[in-house]
């Protein structure tokens, strides 16, 4: 019998920082939140603000 949790995505507002998105995400992968932020961070960075928009439908779209 599998115990597992379903490996859909989730947020993570609990160990979140702002939504609890980079955590959901990286729950979901099974890596350390820290690298889906600094990914976030420089995607900002090179995208121009477009990382922050897909952030904030990521954030509501997963409510």
């Amino acid at each position: 019998m599998d115990t597992r949790a379903p490996s859909g995505f989730r947020l993570d507002p609990v160990n979140g920082k702002l939504g609890g998105v980079c955590s959901g995400i990286a729950n979901r992968f099974e890596i350390d939140p820290l690298f889906v932020r600094l990914g976030f961070v420089i995607a900002g960075l090179a995208s121009f603000g477009t990382a922050a928009v897909v952030y904030l439908a990521i954030w509501l779209l997963a409510q």
